[in-house]
């Protein structure tokens, strides 16, 4: 009986897509990282149940409770927008900042 070949997980299918678009290896890094912080940051609550005010909330919290700088909060956005259009084929970018 042949073996079904289970579905690659999120974050690898984030990676392929990265590498596909030939990325460097630190962007693909960094994003992947931004992904699983804001997935642990909503008690590992997959990407595809999330929406804008998920992605707002931990950025917020990336910029008020952790200090972060602008442009480290720009970096995690867009992970999490190119995971959202990319990965998941969702379009969440209206209306975020």
């Amino acid at each position: 009986m042949p073996q079904e070949k289970r579905p690659k997980k999120l974050l690898d299918q984030m990676r392929d897509v990265l590498h596909t678009q030939h990325d460097s290896i630190r962007t693909e890094a960094a994003y992947v990282d931004w992904a699983k912080r804001c997935m642990l940051f909503h008690q590992k609550r997959h990407p595809k149940d999330m929406g804008r005010v998920e992605i707002e909330a931990c950025l917020t919290h990336l910029a008020v409770d952790r200090h972060v700088a602008a442009s480290t909060q720009n970096q995690a956005l867009s992970a999490l927008l190119f995971l959202s259009k990319a990965v998941l084929h969702k379009n969440l970018s209206r209306g975020l900042p």
